[in-house]
Order: C-alpha cells, then structure tokens, then sequence
C-alpha cells in the first residue's frame, strides 16, 4: 500500500477508501459539525431551503452549536441570529446547543470544542469558521467551511473534498522561556506567506512541538488558515489522547493515526526553536513578520489578551506571571475563551493572588468569555477598536478593520510580548522580563 500522510490517512478512513492521494476528489463523512450566531442562522436557511422546512439534521449527535461571535451586545440583528439557533437548536431537538445566558454558555467555540470532548483523533471536524482548524492539535482533520457547504452538510452528513498535499514543519530543540507557540506560527507565516499553505495540509512536528501542551499545540493549528492552509494537523502522542480520553463526549471511540515514515511531503522546512527570538506581525498582514529587537519602542495605545488564539488558560498564566506586581501604562483588556477558563482565572493562583487579581491590580480591564472584539463587532463589543489606535493583540488576524477601525494599527504577539508590552506603553521583549 502507498505511504500516507497524516491528513491523507484520515481522509482516506473518512471516504470508506484504503488510500487516498493529493488531489483526489472523494466523498467524506463528517463525524462533527459546528456552527456559531454568526454563520449559523446562513446554514440554516441554507439546509432548510433544499432539504424542505421541516427536514432534520444528518445526525443531532454530531451537530454542535455554539453562540460565541457578537453575544454580549444590544444589537438588535446579533441578537436576533442567537434567536435563529435557540429556534433551530429547539426544533431539531440538539443536545449539543451550548446557548449563551445559561449555564450551558460555554465561549469561543474553538476551545468550547475540546473542552466539551468533540475533538477525537482520526475524526473529520467541519465548522463554519475559518480556525475550526485548530482541532488538527488532537489529530483530526479540521477546516472552515462556508454556510453552502456546511446546509449540505447538515442535511447529508457528507462533503465532497479535495485531498490538499502536506506541507511539514519540524521544531527542535529546547524551546526557550521567552518563547511560546504564537512565536513558531507566526515566524512560519512571516516565511512561507499569507497563501504559502493555500489549500495544502500544514502538520507539524519535532521533539519541540511534542513539548508543547496542548494548548499551546492548539496556537500552531489555529493560524493555519492564515497562511491559507486547509488544515493543520499533529500527530496525537500520550498527552493528546490522556487529554482526549478525560474529555471524550459519550467516550466515543477513534482512532489514531500518524503519516507513514516514508510519506511524500510537497514541502519540508525545520526550525531550532533556541535560535528563535520572540515574532511579531506588524500592521496590516500576519505574514508582515518582524523580531520584536526590531520594532522595540513602537507606541502603543492598547494591549489584548484574549481569543481563540490567545485567550486559554497558559496565555494567561504566561500573561500573569509578567505582570504580577507591576502596572499596565496602556489600557490592556483581558478575555478568557470559556467560561472554563474563566473560573479557572478566579482559582488558579501565582503566590498569594489568583490571575485575574493579578490582571486586575495591574490595571487590566476583565471582558466576558466570547470572541469579543477578536472580529470586532458591534460597536459596544468589548475592547473593540472604535478609534485609529494602534493596538498589540494576542488574536490572529490585523487586517484593516478586523478588530474594528479601519485605520487602527493591530500588531499580532504573543501573550508574553503583548503582557511585557502594556507595562512600558510601547512593543517590548518579553527577554527583559523572563528570567
């Protein structure tokens, strides 16, 4: 039988098929689909326009929705989407419709995914958004899909797909204090480009990348899409599947896979992550890539920590542990992703303080679990950019308006650059505070 990569593997199990190759047309199963308030309501008008208004989903155990986008807001339209997916979520009987203003309410749906155990290896996870890519961390194959695919999907369960060819990134060595997963993607995007990856599988791996937490693997899958990648995926070692295992829904069953060691990549490049200095994205591009040495001293009038990118709970505890007794000199806005890891900022302590006491004595302003002004929103949206600032953000995207102004300057970091940024005003390196 042919070598296989990663993503190959699992689309070749998920087409009922013994191999598949780069550029195959194939029919997959869908073992998840997700939905949120803001392409939900497009995919329901879709299913329903060509399965008949009264038609039931595929399978209601392998539908999820999860309101997260524009949730904390008086627009009226926001609202009225939410009231889209109560009405669904209602008619089709859904247990897995997590709706906000219960105690169901979960957040940014990326990291509601796994927390709730709808992310298992050798699964097929399709979302209407385009970071659903970030579960390839527990070795599934996961990517963003419009409300045309996805209508069809809910109605048959299937989707006609091309299999992308592999691109292989491998991290090595002892990743360095200063360093975290935002760093490595971000150094990826700035050399390979914004469509380096179009449609192509991006997978990742090393003795560095195997370091990482989960978490911290989820930041590498999550920016794919930024490099245009169809899917990022990393191969599921004991602390996936201990991860996956204590958090399985239903403790379904799965299966592992990894690509074959003699598997064709179209592209290969490796990184000594000791050699690496922290990255920065400067305005208006993820790929505008430049080391923080660089850019030092940059004003600054706001700082972000927070989203599906920035927002779980080691961002925070690499955020805290830089801020702890010390006090921001910009305003600097905290959102934890989930309710999960809110309530994890209220036990979880550093000394005698818990995180958020340390966000808040330092002067940081505490939002609500959501997506928040990641994708700008509504203009009360919480940390949206009303104004031409110039904002460092742990999120992952700073295209002109993405976190609302049009004329506001986003510079993407991570959450220890963006922490040691909002003490001194300006971009600083977080070298000068990690021992």
């Amino acid at each position: 039988m042919p070598a296989m990569t990663l993503t190959e593997k699992i689309l070749a199990r998920a087409a009922g098929r013994d191999v598949v190759a780069p550029g195959d047309n194939i029919w997959v199963n869908a073992d998840v689909l997700m939905t949120h308030d803001v392409c939900g309501p497009g995919t329901i008008g879709i299913f329903k326009q060509h399965f008949g208004k009264d038609a039931k989903v595929f399978d209601r155990e392998k539908v999820v929705i999860i309101p997260d986008h524009y949730i904390f807001t008086k627009d009226a339209m926001a609202n009225r989407n939410v009231d889209v997916l109560r009405q669904f979520a209602a008619e089709q009987n859904l247990p897995y419709f997590y709706d906000v203003g219960t105690s169901r309410y979960k957040g940014v749906c990326h990291i509601a995914l796994p927390e709730e155990g709808h992310t298992r290896p050798g699964e097929v996870l399709f979302g209407t958004d385009s970071h659903t890519c970030t579960a390839g961390a527990f070795g599934e194959f996961a990517t963003g899909i419009g409300n045309t695919d996805a209508g069809f999907v809910m109605g048959t369960g299937k989707l006609w797909l091309k299999t992308p060819p592999t691109m292989r990134f491998v991290f090595h060595g002892e990743m360095p204090p200063y360093l975290m997963a935002k760093d490595l993607i971000l150094a990826v995007i700035g050399d390979i480009g914004v469509d380096g990856a179009t449609y192509r599988a991006m997978e990742f791996d090393g003795d560095a990348v195997y370091a990482l937490n989960i978490e911290e693997r989820m930041t590498l899958c999550n920016m794919v899409i930024e490099a245009g990648g169809k899917n990022g995926v990393i191969a599921p070692d004991q602390v996936t599947i201990d991860f996956v295992n204590a958090r399985n829904a239903g403790q379904k069953p799965y299966t592992v896979f990894k690509s074959d060691s003699d598997a064709k990549f179209i592209f290969e490049k490796v990184y000594d992550v000791s050699k690496l200095e922290p990255v920065i994205a400067k305005p208006h591009s993820p790929d505008n890539k430049a080391f923080v040495s660089q850019i030092k001293g940059t004003p600054l009038d706001r700082a972000y920590i927070g989203s599906c990118t920035g927002g779980k709970l080691t961002d925070f505890r690499a955020a805290a542990a830089i801020l702890r007794g010390k006090e921001v000199k910009i305003d600097t806005f905290v959102v934890p992703a989930t309710t999960e890891i809110a309530a994890s900022l209220k036990s979880e302590k550093i000394g005698s303080q818990s995180l958020e006491e340390i966000f808040l004595a330092a002067g940081a302003k505490m939002g609500e679990p959501s997506c928040a002004a990641c994708l700008g929103g509504p203009s009360d949206t919480f940390g949206r950019l009303n104004t031409p600032i110039s904002c460092i953000s742990t999120t992952n995207r700073n295209f002109p308006g993405r976190m609302g102004h049009k004329e506001a300057q986003v510079f993407l970091a991570s959450p220890m650059t963006v922490a040691a940024s909002a003490l001194s005003g300006t971009i600083a390196d977080p070298r000068d505070h990690v021992a």
